[in-house]
């Protein structure tokens, strides 16, 4: 799977796919999620068990935050930079429809528009955290939180920023992992020198979000 992506991956006219490519351990989490999966759905929860905590992985949260740090690091031209919209001419609804979402999950499956990353949805992840509480842990901080949960948390972005003029129309909404979606914050593609993801297809692969892990 990650090879696959990496094999495709190709600079257009000085544009990058994301902000920082996903690193080799988010890969192996996800095979490791994935099997715990197969594992739950098996009847061998200790499998299941152990499986989840192999995906935490410090290496995971250390990437993530490199990203999340400071988000004007991304920037990769002159200031001054697109000042936000005022919020009266804003589009009044900010977050997608639960049946919106359907529609981008139709459309987009269970990887990152922009960098491929497979992600999960909230809800998915309440699921597998009932089931197995001691191998998923989700506090209220960041750093109680599981690193590769948190690195693959599905997440519906505003190509053009909401605060920029960005409306809640479909076209207009991508699926993003959260370290594309927060990474980015509120900049401009332009701003961070990262390409369109809608002028490129969906990554189309086998990986279902760990929706069948009930």
């Amino acid at each position: 799977m990650a090879e696959r992506l990496l094999a495709s991956r190709m600079v257009l006219q000085g544009m990058r796919y994301c902000l920082s490519e996903p690193i080799a351990d988010i890969w192996d989490a996800a095979r490791h999620l994935d099997d715990a999966a197969d594992a739950h759905l098996n009847g061998n929860s200790a499998l299941a068990e152990e499986l989840i905590r192999r995906a935490d992985r410090p290496e995971i949260r250390r990437w993530l935050k490199s990203i999340w740090a400071d988000s004007s690091v991304h920037l990769r031209v002159p200031l001054p930079r697109q000042q936000p919209m005022s919020k009266e001419l804003r589009s009044k609804s900010r977050m997608p429809t639960t049946s919106d979402k359907v529609v981008i999950h139709q459309r987009d499956g269970y990887n990152c528009r922009f960098c491929g990353m497979p992600v999960i949805r909230r809800e998915a992840r309440t699921r597998i955290r009932a089931l197995y509480p001691n191998a998923l842990n989700w506090g209220s901080k960041e750093v109680e939180q599981h690193a590769a949960f948190q690195a693959m948390w599905a997440q519906y972005d505003h190509v053009v920023p909401h605060a920029k003029g960005g409306t809640n129309d479909l076209e207009n909404l991508v699926l993003t992992c959260a370290a594309c979606n927060f990474g980015r914050a509120g900049y401009t593609l332009e701003e961070v020198a990262v390409s369109d993801p809608r002028l490129r297809p969906p990554v189309r692969s086998i990986w279902d979000g760990l929706e069948r892990f009930k």
